[in-house]
């Protein structure tokens, strides 16, 4: 990675954008985030995180300075952003062209608060490491494997800004937790096979230090929210 300057000069060329100014008027849901007391011995350890997540991320909330991993699924990442988010703070995602504004808001993630960096080429690392200076929470795509020492570096720098990183891909070294989505079952078409797929839900399983944990959810519900998974009486199962 380059140094802080240049690092800084990196991201200024790059297409960074506040998520607000891409989304329409909207209404979002109140969105009630596990209670992390500001200016309390937990909060100088974790960030909150909504309440569906608790059982997969350990009974407390997303973990400062540490990296979580994701495998196959943005939905999942963006819930687990939603919660600090919606409690005020600062993220971004970076690498993720496609990400949904729509679907962020609706998870409860304030987009005043949310930069955008879709494209960040071969500076990724950078932005990575520039961003983690100044913000909470950063969800990132590689577009490549990086190097040991340069995660080693992230993984520092992390460590003492008590920010977050949640990266979606099939490896990472040194994760705090990985996440891996196994396959999912899709509800919401009519039976005549007309409509809308309205709803999936996935068995998710939490990897790290202890006993692997699995967990089926809702990623999303049909309410929109990432929970975990009860019986909906409503929609049909896409077969």
């Amino acid at each position: 990675m380059t140094s802080s300057p240049l690092a800084a000069a990196a991201l200024a060329d790059l297409p960074l954008q506040r998520a607000s100014s891409l989304s329409a008027a909207t209404t979002s849901p109140s969105v009630v985030p596990t209670e992390v007391i500001p200016g309390s011995e937990i909060a100088k350890r974790y960030q909150p995180t909504l309440p569906g997540l608790i059982g997969l991320l350990g009974g407390t909330g997303l973990k400062r300075g540490v990296t979580y991993l994701v495998e196959s699924s943005t939905s999942l990442a963006m819930a687990m952003l939603a919660g600090p988010s919606s409690a005020g703070a600062w993220s971004a995602a970076i690498g993720l062209p496609s990400f949904g504004t729509h679907a962020a808001e609706c998870l409860g993630i304030d987009l005043a608060r949310l930069a955008l960096v879709p494209d960040p080429a071969e500076h990724w690392l950078d932005v990575v490491a520039t961003l983690s200076d100044a913000l909470d929470v950063l969800v990132v795509r590689p577009p490549g494997r990086p190097r040991d020492a340069d995660v080693r570096r992230i993984a520092a720098r992390m460590r003492q800004r008590g920010s977050t990183l949640i990266v979606l891909d099939s490896s990472w070294p040194g994760s705090e937790l990985r996440l891996t989505v196994g396959r999912s079952t899709w509800l919401g078409l009519d039976r005549d096979g007309h409509g809308h797929l309205a709803a999936r839900h996935a068995p998710v399983t939490a990897s790290g230090k202890g006993r692997p944990y699995v967990e089926r959810m809702w990623l999303p519900a049909p309410d929109g929210t990432v929970r975990p998974y009860e019986p909906s009486t409503t929609l049909r199962v896409v077969q």
